[in-house]
């Protein structure tokens, strides 16, 4: 399912039709911080050049998924981001597997003996699903005919998935180059070496609006939740701040961060 958004609309045949054309970069936005920070990256970037970003957002029937899309739309708006494009992927809740797909599976919280985030791949890591957002980015990037697509993949101090790490992305390059009609887009990942707190005080630095973002995997099905503060995203987040010596603004249940 795709959705029209105020500059963009859907053809009678179900194509988009583009109304931007000085669009050359799409960017994965999920809605959370690090994908806030890169949109940020993207539409400086962007503005340097005089062109326009895209953002991209992808339902997957994920727990926090309203939450999640506000959180797009809202930075969006902030960023001045005017074409979007949201797609529902009904395969990952289908086929499950993840915590955040899963009602049966539980989302983890972190504790003291648990504090060691990353050494193996947890429950929350849905199969794949980095390839299909990135099918979805590269499809419409074609139509778009922009050249790069900005995704917020994070290696370091993050949760151990294995579809954020840099050979991933590089052969996923190579796929574009081999599949694609003009061979000439590109994936950028400019987050994937930075440490989360890098995150953190390049976005503030950016002006990023990281108090719209919501990164937390359990909470969110209502319009005034706070986060858990507990699942390994939410640890991350409230680590990354304090190491940045920067106030996280949004409101959390909790705020159990544990040393490491």
């Amino acid at each position: 399912m795709a959705e029209a958004n105020q500059s963009g609309q859907l053809g009678q045949g179900g194509e988009r039709r583009n109304l931007r054309p000085n669009v050359r970069s799409v960017v994965l936005l999920s809605g959370g911080m690090d994908s806030c920070v890169c949109a940020a990256i993207a539409v400086a970037e962007a503005r340097d050049s005089g062109t326009e970003v895209a953002a991209l957002h992808i339902s997957y029937g994920q727990r926090t998924e309203a939450r999640e899309r506000q959180a797009f739309l809202a930075i969006c708006d902030h960023l001045e981001i005017r074409q979007r494009l949201i797609v529902r992927n009904e395969a990952l809740r289908a086929i499950g597997g993840s915590a955040l797909t899963d009602v049966n599976i539980a989302v983890p919280e972190i504790t003291g003996e648990s504090a060691h985030i990353g050494q193996t791949v947890p429950v929350t890591y849905v199969p794949f699903r980095n390839a299909h957002f990135l099918a979805v980015a590269v499809s419409w990037a074609e139509v778009l005919e922009a050249s790069q697509i900005y995704i917020g993949a994070v290696e370091q101090d993050s949760s151990g998935y294995p579809d954020c790490r840099p050979a991933y992305y590089e052969a996923y390059n190579q796929v574009i180059r081999l599949g694609t009609k003009e061979g000439n887009i590109s994936i950028v990942t400019p987050l994937i070496a930075l440490r989360k707190s890098q995150i953190v005080s390049h976005g503030l630095e950016l002006g990023a609006p990281l108090d719209l973002t919501w990164s937390c995997y359990s909470h969110g099905d209502g319009a005034g939740d706070a986060a858990c503060g507990v699942c390994d995203s939410c640890v991350l987040r409230l680590r990354a701040f304090q190491d940045a010596g920067a106030a996280d603004a949004i409101p959390y249940t909790v705020r159990a961060v544990s040393a490491d």
